[in-house]
């Protein structure tokens, strides 16, 4: 075997290796996904599960891209076995609001892979996520699923009342509900990623 073939095929295998990490983590984030629960200060329709921990594990392992490849897959498991309520949009701003997470934070860390970085990062990718997950659901996905179960906005916006008094509106609801949420979210996700990542990363680095 020459020098390029070599080349080639270690290429190919690395490539192999790359797609089988990708599938085990997007499982196992999808399996993580059917496990959610509520918060006390958020209204019911929302429930935090903590998938986004092997999108980020990989996405640091493995780069930005191989994230957003982990992500969907995720998505695109959950929309296989549960199916949708909203004709794909939930999914879709799912699958935008959980980019808006990892990418940030994984570009952030390749830079130099360090404790250091995968704190800022994480704390970027937070706020990322926090604000496009704010516009999402003040523009398409509150007025989407108010539409798809036949109510008004102001019915979800009760719905955050009955939890926070000072919940009124539906800039009320994305302030004090759906902002502190992501928020909650994206450190409860990063404090046990920066616990397991240095554990885990040595078999993703395999």
């Amino acid at each position: 075997m020459n020098k390029d073939m070599a080349v080639k095929t270690a290429k190919k295998n690395l490539g192999i290796k790359a797609i089988a990490k990708i599938g085990v983590l997007a499982g196992l984030a999808g399996i993580i996904m059917l496990f959610e629960f509520p918060l006390p200060f958020a209204p019911s329709f929302l429930k935090l599960d903590l998938s986004e921990i092997p999108v980020i594990i990989g996405a640091f392992a493995l780069g930005p891209v191989a994230g957003i490849f982990i992500e969907f897959v995720k998505i695109l498991l959950n929309f296989i076995f549960n199916g949708t309520i909203t004709g794909g949009i939930g999914e879709l701003a799912n699958l935008l609001i959980g980019c808006a997470f990892v990418v940030p934070a994984a570009l952030i860390y390749s830079k130099k892979k360090s404790i250091k970085t995968a704190v800022v990062g994480l704390g970027v990718g937070i706020l990322c996520m926090t604000l496009v997950g704010a516009l999402l659901n003040y523009y398409l996905l509150i007025p989407v699923y108010a539409k798809v179960f036949g109510c008004e906005v102001s019915t979800l916006v009760a719905m955050g009342t009955a939890v926070n008094s000072n919940i009124n509106s539906l800039a009320d609801l994305i302030l004090l509900g759906i902002v502190p949420f992501n928020i909650v979210k994206g450190l409860i996700s990063s404090g046990i990623t920066l616990l397991v990542y240095k554990r885990v990363s040595c078999i993703l680095h395999k």
